[in-house]
């Protein structure tokens, strides 16, 4: 009997644990649909509300001022409060705002939704991160988060195809009502899963680090700026791609959602692809950090060629281009949360990632506001698939340079010494 306990404990809290990462990724796939349904009906609400490219770009901006100044915060409310709580408030907090977005009137309401949104969506990401750094074993964490990146990259292929067939036939409205009533229903499934902690190493099982001893890790000011390029790309193509396709490539709506979808889907799996693979090769007995560090530096130096291409090919090279890209930035995407986890362990992994997720969704700020306000200036989309390419840049700086050896912290030694 008592040898058989141990194996159905284990059993038992496998199952939790993939029950719980299956609904994280169903969460954050409605998280990134909710948040990129502004694009998808982009080209019908700036034609009805006579918006400009520089206020829609204002909107679309406007999401990740709330969704950037609240993260850290929600960080630090998680590991107290309890994340699987938090996660839950935010989720229907952004429900809400979805579901009134189909009845805003103009630009300012517009502009208080998309603020509200993404305060509650703000909960995503430091939660799930918090859950997994606690109910995963260390050696499925390039699955768990290729899962996790598969549910939030496969929400665009979702939201694109789905909402822009949908907004084709029945307009925009109704659109927002739907998918806000559909977003609080995962609230239940929610309420009843269990988080079961895994055994860790005594070197990084701690009472959790002060908030000043997380700030003055390099490694987090490297993951933070290495997330800020890779989510500046990941906000430019999320937020104006649908306007690019059928603005200046003149695609129908119903060939811009087909496109795109298929697109969102690619990196999707891709991201499914790549967390496996990432596990599998550490378990052959490659390092970690050689694993993580060279997905990202490959998806960086991707990046950078096919943004020209897509600016600079015909209509059937951009594509091809785009779906390169959807690729190599899906196959890199659970590094971006794996290496937080592994380095900041359970103790310290949802302010980690508020810190670092504040850092990286600075981009979403200033991608689609730069991007508006280039068009305007410019009359074309080049300059800004310009920027695009240049940004990578400081992702292999950050990955490569600043970024240390990819390694549990061991807070309490530092915390002695």
């Amino acid at each position: 009997m008592s040898t058989q306990e141990p194996v159905l404990q284990r059993s038992r809290r496998l199952t939790a644990s993939t029950r719980m990462v299956l609904l994280l990724a169903v969460g954050l796939l409605i998280n990134y649909v909710d948040r990129g349904n502004l694009a998808t009906a982009a080209p019908l609400i700036q034609d009805q509300l006579h918006l400009s490219h520089t206020q829609l770009g204002y909107l679309l901006s406007a999401f990740y001022f709330s969704y950037v100044a609240a993260m850290a915060p929600v960080g630090w409310v998680a590991e107290r409060y309890g994340a699987h709580r938090i996660l839950g408030v935010g989720l229907a907090i952004w429900a809400l705002a979805t579901m009134l977005t189909g009845f805003a009137t103009g630009f300012v309401s517009l502009l208080l939704l998309r603020l509200l949104l993404g305060l509650g969506e703000s909960a995503g990401f430091p939660c799930s991160s918090k859950l997994i750094a606690t109910a995963v074993e260390p050696a499925s964490l390039g699955t768990a988060n290729g899962v996790i990146a598969f549910g939030y990259l496969i929400g665009p292929a979702l939201g694109t195809l789905v909402g822009g067939l949908l907004m084709s036939s029945f307009g925009w409205r109704p659109v927002f009502v739907l998918f806000g009533i559909l977003s609080a229903l995962w609230l239940w499934p929610w309420s009843r899963v269990k988080i079961e902690p895994v055994a860790r190493a005594a070197a990084n099982v701690t009472e959790g680090p002060a908030f000043g001893e997380i700030l003055r890790q390099r490694g987090l000011w490297g993951a933070s700026l290495g997330h800020f390029a890779s989510n500046y790309t990941l906000y430019f193509i999320l937020s104006w791609l649908p306007e690019y396709l059928m603005k200046e490539r003149g695609f129908s709506m119903q060939t811009m959602a087909g496109v795109a979808g298929i697109a969102y889907l690619v990196n999707a799996v891709a991201a499914l692809l790549g967390g496996r693979g990432a596990d599998a090769w550490i378990r052959s007995g490659r390092s970690a950090s050689t694993i993580y560090k060279f997905m990202m530096a490959v998806s960086h130096l991707a990046s950078i060629a096919v943004m020209a291409g897509m600016a600079l090919l015909s209509a059937r090279g951009s594509v091809i281009s785009l779906f390169i890209y959807e690729i190599f930035l899906g196959a890199s995407s659970p590094g971006i949360f794996a290496i937080p986890q592994i380095m900041a362990g359970p103790a310290a992994a949802g302010r980690w990632v508020g810190v670092q997720n504040t850092c990286g969704n600075v981009a979403g700020i200033l991608a689609p506001a730069i991007t508006g306000i280039t068009i305007d200036a410019t009359g074309s989309f080049s300059s800004a698939f310009g920027v695009a390419s240049l940004v990578n840049v400081l992702g292999l700086v950050g990955w490569l340079v600043v970024l240390p050896r990819v390694a549990p912290l061991r807070w309490n030694f530092m915390r002695a010494h």
